[in-house]
C-alpha cells in the first residue's frame, strides 16, 4: 500500500485531538502543504533504503514524505504527545512496520540513534536550529548529508562565505563539517500557523578532510581548539585579531601576533575575513 501524506484539514484535526496548540516557545509551525514536504525530500535526494533522521517531526507531514520515498526514518521528538501519536499516524497512512522509529527526547541531549542514519532532513525551529545541527554533526559521524528548513536569517548565516555581512561563528562552525548552500525558499503560506518570517532550505554535505587538507575533520581536540578561537574572534568582531584573540593565544597582543604570523594570518585582519581553513591554521599554530 502506498504511503499517503497529511492534508491541512487532517493536520488541524490531529492537533485538536491531541490538544496541541503550536507554540512560539517551541518554534512550532506545522507544514500543511504536500508539495513542500515532497520538495524537501527531493532536494535531499532521499533514496529507497536510506536511513534518515528527522528532528522535530511534529504531526508527521515531512515524516510521511520521507517514508513515501521508501526510506526509513528515525524521528526525534521532544513533545511526548506528538511522539506517542506519530506511529499511529504513520500506520494509518500506509507506513510499513519497522520503517519508522520514534525517539521521545530532546534532540540536544540525544547521543545515540538506531541504525546509524546517513541523512538529516528536518524542519527546525529558529531558537534551536544551529545548536541542533552542530550537535548532530558532532555526535553522529554517520551523517553524510542533509537538507533542513530554517528561518531565512539562520539559513543565510549557515551558508554565508567569509566577508559576508551575516558571516559569523555559526558559519565557520558549520563549514568545519563541509560545504553548505542555500537550496530554495519556502513560502509562509505553507505553514500553520503562518509565521511572520521567511524560511529557506539549506543543504550540506560532510567532507572528511578540512579545506586545506591539514587534518581530518574528525580530530576532536583540533575542533574544540578551533571553535574556541572562532568564538573569541566573533565575540569582538570589530577588533583586529591580535586583540580579539589575545586571551586565547597567550594572553597578550604580542603573543597573539606571533601565533597569527606563524599561521600565515595577518594580525590586523578581523574574524569575518577568515575562512574555516584560516581558523584551523591558527589552531594548529598555537
Amino acid at each position: 500500500m502506498p504511503v499517503t501524506l497529511l492534508g491541512a484539514a487532517e493536520i488541524r484535526a490531529l492537533a485538536a485531538e491531541l490538544d496541541v496548540t503550536p507554540t512560539k516557545k517551541l518554534g512550532q509551525n506545522f507544514v500543511v502543504d504536500a508539495n513542500t514536504v515532497r520538495k524537501i525530500v527531493q532536494v535531499a535526494a532521499v533514496s529507497p533504503g536510506e536511513r534518515v533522521v528527522e528532528v522535530g517531526p511534529g504531526l508527521g507531514s515531512l515524516t510521511l514524505a520521507i517514508l513515501e520515498a521508501d526510506a526509513s526514518v528515525t524521528a526525534v521528538e521532544i513533545d511526548h504527545r506528538l511522539a506517542e501519536r506519530l506511529p499511529a499516524t504513520a500506520a494509518a497512512h500506509g507506513v510499513a512496520d519497522g520503517a519508522l522509529t520514534v525517539v521521545d527526547a530532546d534532540a540536544l541531549r540525544v547521543t545515540e540513534l538506531p541504525g546509524d542514519p546517513t541523512v538529516l532532513v528536518a524542519n527546525l525551529p529558529y531558537n534551536v536550529s544551529v545548536p541542533v545541527l552542530l550537535h548532530f554533526l558532532e555526535t553522529f559521524p554517520s551523517l553524510q548529508r542533509g537538507v533542513v528548513m530554517v528561518q531565512a536569517e539562520v539559513g543565510e548565516r549557515l551558508a554565508a562565505p567569509p566577508g559576508s555581512k551575516v558571516y559569523g561563528a555559526p558559519s565557520v562552525k558549520a563549514a568545519w563539517y563541509g560545504p553548505w548552500r542555500l537550496a530554495g525558499t519556502v513560502s509562509r503560506q505553507v505553514f500553520w500557523p503562518m509565521p511572520n518570517v521567511d524560511s529557506v532550505l539549506v543543504a550540506f554535505r560532510r567532507d572528511p578532510v578540512l579545506p586545506g587538507g591539514e587534518s581530518p575533520r574528525g580530530d576532536v581536540e583540533l575542533r574544540r581548539r578551533t571553535f574556541r578561537i572562532v568564538d573569541a574572534a566573533f565575540q569582538q568582531r570589530r577588533k583586529m585579531l591580535r586583540q580579539a584573540l589575545a586571551a586565547v593565544l597567550g594572553g597578550t597582543a604580542a603573543e597573539a601576533t606571533a601565533v597569527l604570523e606563524r599561521a600565515g594570518v595577518a594580525p590586523t585582519a578581523r574574524g569575518e575575513e577568515l575562512s574555516v581553513d584560516d581558523f584551523v591554521r591558527i589552531a594548529l599554530a598555537v
